[in-house]
């Protein structure tokens, strides 16, 4: 028997290294143009979807978007006049009276480490080394995160118009552009670029309209709250709650914080107590009422996997990484369950629902020989 002909062996060639390596730097030098293309994306998905409501009564196409985008910036510009007032004067009274109020804080801070034994060991710390590192540190970080957007303001601006223009492009055409990105792809991966596309479109499409919906309630029942606890400034705190929230679990745990610090500083550890259980119950209310109720298809991302994501592309892409950090996690996961799970290691993927947009316990996005659907 002639011995069997060894196995062929497979590898990249030089040309297609190269071009990879290339694509890979590219992409890193283009990051910041290729975020703005996401959120024009984020923009035109919700411009979508407010225009697909207007069109059940209706209206055509074209009309549902220019009403989407009039209704928008009306709802934007009617909340401007109404908070933009009060909300200026509580950020210019609350910085006016900052370096107070961090006297204030460190000096009870240190006399409620002074009373309680187990906070302490050895000498009461002092005013000066309690808290000023730390806040340094947060006036560094801050600045060095803002910077870059307020001195460039002809930049932020060219960026603003092309994001606002992209948007419009983008929703009024989204076939064209969807089509050309399928068809850069080989013919027999066409069906699985499609797939992909209307998973993420999907998902991306929850996540706006969800995350709209859950910042205005978070914001607003954060204010109510803190104005009958009789917190100062609590328009700004309740309004920073609300952006805040834009960002998973970190915005939640900063815009839990600083008002109870505030708190802590100028009303007593009683009144701060109160209002770290209000950001407590806020969120527990959101988590568990208000977010199943405005998402009919939660964003599902493992919590784990979303503070990684959210340090990842934090530190990787800065501020506006921050914002999208969801939408970013999102288009991973429906890659991975397309591409890895479902083309690379075979398994067989649920068509019944976009994989990673439904809770788990609902809809598994991969099929296993004993689960059912």
């Amino acid at each position: 028997m002639p011995p069997a002909a060894p196995a062929e062996r497979r590898g990249f060639s030089l040309g297609w290294t190269i071009l990879a390596v290339a694509l890979i730097a590219l992409l890193l030098r283009t990051v910041d143009v290729l975020l703005l293309l996401l959120v024009a994306s984020i923009i035109a998905v919700y411009l979508n979807a407010v225009a697909r409501a207007f069109a059940r009564f209706g209206l055509p196409r074209d009309g549902g978007i220019a009403a989407a985008a009039v209704l928008s910036l009306g709802i934007l510009a009617t909340v401007g006049v109404l908070i933009a007032p009060p909300l200026v004067d509580q950020v210019q009274g609350l910085a006016a009276n900052l370096p107070q109020y961090l006297a204030d804080l460190d000096r009870n801070i240190a006399a409620l480490v002074a009373r309680v034994p187990l906070l302490h060991h050895g000498p009461v710390p002092t005013s000066s080394s309690l808290l000023s590192s730390t806040f340094t540190e947060i006036i560094a970080f801050v600045r060095g995160a803002a910077l870059p957007y307020l001195k460039g303001g002809f930049e932020v601006l060219v960026d603003v118009v092309s994001v606002a223009v992209m948007s419009i492009y983008l929703v009024r055409h989204p076939g064209i552009y969807a089509g050309g990105a399928v068809a850069l792809v080989p013919p027999r991966r066409r069906r699985l670029a499609g797939a992909i596309l209307h998973d993420l479109g999907t998902a991306l499409r929850a996540w706006v309209i969800g995350q709209i919906l859950d910042m205005f309630i978070l914001g607003a029942l954060t204010t109510l709250g803190l104005w009958a606890l009789g917190v100062p400034y609590f328009l700004a705190f309740g309004t920073f709650a609300g952006v805040a929230a834009i960002v998973p679990f970190f915005g939640v745990l900063f815009s839990t914080l600083l008002p109870a610090l505030f708190a802590l500083g100028t009303l007593g550890v009683v009144k701060a107590l109160l209002v770290a259980a209000l950001g407590v119950v806020v969120h527990l209310i959101e988590a568990n009422f208000v977010a199943p109720m405005v998402m009919e298809r939660q964003v599902n991302v493992p919590p784990v996997l979303t503070i990684l994501g959210v340090l990842l592309v934090g530190k990787l892409f800065g501020l506006v990484g921050l914002i999208v950090s969801v939408p970013i996690l999102v288009l991973a996961m429906v890659l991975v369950r397309h591409i890895l799970l479902g083309e690379i290691y075979g398994d067989p993927v649920s068509e019944l629902k976009p994989g990673g947009t439904v809770p788990e316990e609902h809809v598994r996005t991969v099929a296993t020989p004993h689960s059912t659907t």
